[in-house]
């Protein structure tokens, strides 16, 4: 009873020292707000791990603020459900926050608390996503989480901050008034918000098309703030301009919430819907691998080390998406295991991306190369974080992995574990590129990359290299510790969040393809850096068959918000016509 009265805290805290950092920021110590936001976002992440430590143990704590949720049968009430997953989710989400704030530590000498009172407001959207029982309260999280993220990105008020934040506020506003309108069906048909009741409904109309298009509606929102095709435009171009602090946040947290909070949809919602869920199933698997290839294509022919980052973390949300596709406890416990992983090892990436702009002077990897070698133990970290995302048998992405490869297996897929390893390996070989053309001086002869977009950027370097290192050294060691018990406590919070009996974890023996992949990204690397002393015949004929491609797909990433918003409503209409045939 005592850790349930804990349930509202984690967005309480953060919004209520966000609005205390507001007032009294000018009478604190210089280091005053840095200090007290760290603090906020570790209690954060504190609470929401007693929360789930709670919930394994006793089952989901389902809280009703204001003690109002019953009117005759009818739900009235707005509502936390909390379970092992949501709040393991909303710990990490916390962790994330502590380890960046420590990362930007004076970052902004000039403007007081405000861009930690923007993080606090940012962390409470993302927890309040995560653990929220009610579909319009969802939305409200998700616009809060929206608005911060805007202006994060827009930060440092330069003229491409402006223009990447005007894009991603333009395509993720119109994401979220698709959101709007999916409830508003959902609501008339259904007549409830609330997830269980509104699951009651659905389960009493299952083949009704209104249904089938509000899911329709508030699946691509949340594909959006995932960035998956064809709605991930504006991901690359955000990462690109926004503060190496916020790219910490966007790919290390913001991206997967979009994927959790579409499991729960797809299981609380309309789990009770079988049409819905076998077209789901085959839409969703569509767009995971399409974003895995496409995503690891593009990041392959980067030069700008954060858009590289950017459209792996494309790439690896695919992974994700591909488990949740499969709608069983192994596919989403291989989502939340690789959810943790990825944001582990990702915010690990972007950490090493700020300290490279911040000390070495820009972030392009063509007219950086070399300048790194001071700093070798940056590059040994950016290594061995390339090879934990070419798909290196250790930690929680690796359990995840081995997860959705065992449910794909058990619905007769084996072919999709090669094209996740295929994709997994292009994004490790760009990071592997990245440190060896930075770190080692290698690479006088650039690929394809040099027609990637660029442009001059710095960061603050004012900072100790030990708060820049040391926090993304903390991530990227996490990210790739084994936990022994990994994939069976990924199976419990799998099954508390599809709301079904919990099945026995899966034996997961080993397999050699991590450690192929693993070998290929390796090799991808040595003929990236060393394609000049390679014979002019292999390196053409490479180049024959990988360059036309990547050109046509970096000619979609025009920089337009017209064209992203066009392939929004691209994408939408063609689920919607898929979804509405299919009931």
């Amino acid at each position: 009873m005592i850790i349930a009265a804990l349930a509202p805290f984690p967005v309480v805290l953060p919004l209520g020292v966000g609005a205390l950092l507001l007032g009294v920021s000018k009478h604190l110590p210089r280091r005053g707000p840095d200090v007290l936001a760290i603090l906020t976002a570790a209690a954060t992440s504190v609470i929401c791990g007693l929360l789930a430590r709670s919930a394994a143990e006793t089952g989901p704590i389902t809280y009703w603020f204001g003690q109002w949720h019953l009117l005759g049968d009818q739900v009235v009430g707005i509502s936390f459900v909390i379970d092992l997953a949501s709040a393991g989710v909303g710990a990490l989400v916390g962790f994330l926050f502590a380890a960046t704030l420590v990362f930007a530590w004076g970052f902004f000498e000039e403007v007081h608390a405000h861009f930690h009172v923007i993080m606090l407001v940012f962390m409470a959207g993302m927890v309040g996503f995560c653990l929220t029982g009610d579909l319009i309260n969802m939305f409200v999280w998700f616009e809060l989480m929206s608005v911060a993220g805007f202006a994060a990105t827009g930060f440092a008020l330069r003229s491409s901050a402006i223009a990447g934040a005007l894009n991603f506020t333009i395509v993720n506003t119109v994401g979220a008034y698709v959101f709007l309108a999916g409830i508003g069906l959902l609501y008339g048909q259904g007549g409830a918000l609330d997830m269980v009741a509104l699951g009651r409904s659905v389960a009493a109309h299952p083949n009704d098309p209104v249904m089938a298009l509000g899911f329709v509606l508030i699946a691509s929102a949340l594909l959006t703030k995932a960035a998956q095709l064809p709605f991930q435009m504006w991901l690359g171009d955000a990462h690109a301009v926004a503060p190496s602090p916020v790219s910490v946040i966007f790919s290390g947290a913001m991206v997967s919430i979009g994927l959790f909070g579409l499991a729960k949809l797809g299981f609380r919602v309309f789990g009770g819907a079988p049409e819905i869920v076998g077209e789901s199933r085959r839409a969703l698997l569509v767009i995971g691998l399409a974003s895995a290839v496409v995503g690891a294509m593009l990041a392959l022919g980067q030069r700008h080390i954060k858009r590289l980052l950017a459209f792996s973390t494309i790439s690896h949300a695919g992974i994700m998406l591909t488990g949740l596709s499969q709608m069983s406890q192994d596919g989403e416990a291989g989502l939340l295991a690789y959810l943790f992983g990825h944001g582990l090892v990702k915010g690990a990436m972007f950490m090493l991306a700020g300290f490279i702009a911040a000390k070495c002077g820009g972030i392009d990897e063509i007219t950086l190369r070399g300048r790194g070698r001071d700093y070798w133990p940056v590059g040994i970290m950016m290594a061995l974080g390339g090879l934990a995302l070419a798909g290196l048998p250790f930690g929680p992405m690796d359990e995840g992995f081995k997860l959705i490869e065992h449910g794909a297996a058990d619905a007769g897929q084996h072919w999709i574990a090669t094209v996740l390893l295929v994709s997994a390996t292009l994004t490790g070989a760009a990071v592997l590129r990245v440190a060896g053309r930075i770190f080692g001086g290698w690479g006088e002869l650039s690929g394809d990359e040099r027609h990637g977009e660029t442009e001059e950027e710095q960061e603050p370097g004012h900072q100790p290299a030990v708060l820049l290192a040391g926090p993304a050294a903390l991530l990227l060691g996490l990210g790739l510790i084994g936990w022994d018990d990994g994939g069976a406590l990924a199976s419990r919070a799998a099954a508390a969040l599809i709301a079904l009996p919990e099945q026995p974890a899966p034996a997961l023996p080993g397999s050699p393809g991590p450690w192929i992949a693993v070998l290929c990204a390796v090799a991808i690397t040595g003929f990236e850096l060393a394609r000049r002393h390679l014979p002019h015949w292999f390196v053409a004929l490479v180049e024959a068959f990988r360059v036309p491609p990547t050109r046509v797909l970096q000619r979609m990433q025009s920089g337009l918000v017209t064209d992203y918003v066009t392939w929004l409503a691209v994408g939408l209409a063609v689920l919607a016509t898929a979804f509405v045939f299919a009931v």
